[in-house]
């Protein structure tokens, strides 16, 4: 198992910035992908940004070039930071982990809202 908490989020006017954290605890081995996911109100949820065991990292469209996402070594800290915050960066913010063993397995934090204020 693994076991995710996020922290950071918070109101912010536009333009402004947040830095998400996401701790990981318990069994880190076989992770392929850690990244972050948003939902916002009545839409689904989508993937914001990814990085995978290798370190190659995807960024939504809508985001890059203001968001980036990162990791310390150990694999146990991940962070988002966000920059130039629009209304539309407005959701719950998702931490997540995919681990592959034998198959694939997503795990998820329970979630930071982040609202951008125009």
């Amino acid at each position: 198992q693994v076991q995710l908490v996020e922290s950071g989020g918070g109101l912010v006017q536009t333009g402004g910035s947040l830095r998400l954290s996401c701790e990981v605890s318990g069994s880190i081995s076989s992770i392929t992908y850690m990244g972050w996911y948003r939902q916002a109100p009545g839409k689904q949820r989508e993937l914001v940004a990814r990085l995978s065991n290798t370190g190659s990292a995807y960024y939504a469209e809508s985001v890059a070039g203001r968001f980036t996402i990162s990791r310390n070594n150990t694999g146990k800290m991940m962070w988002l930071q966000m920059n130039s915050l629009k209304p539309d960066d407005t959701a719950v913010y998702y931490c997540n982990v995919r681990r592959s063993i034998f198959k694939p397995v997503d795990y998820w934090g329970q979630g930071t809202q982040v609202t951008v204020s125009s």
